[in-house]
């Protein structure tokens, strides 16, 4: 796996924290930024799942249920 580097500015005063509770900030920095991504990302399913539900919504139960059977009889 490659990185890359990225940087932030901070207040002096939170720096000065960090170096007292000897706190490492790029793994909290890591973590905050994998979270924020996830979230994106689950929010971008979750629009493209609402949208597929509408483009999909005119298709009954029966013909669903029919498509699978018809799938899984094919294999």
């Amino acid at each position: 796996m490659s990185y890359v580097t990225v940087s932030a500015k901070i207040p002096r005063r939170l720096k000065e924290m960090l170096e007292r509770y000897d706190i490492k900030p790029g793994p909290v920095i890591r973590r905050a930024l994998e979270e924020e991504v996830r979230r994106h990302v689950l929010e971008e399913l979750e629009e493209n799942g609402k949208e597929l539900s509408t483009r999909l919504s005119h298709i009954s139960d029966e013909e669903v249920a029919s498509l699978i059977r018809e799938d899984r009889e094919g294999r």
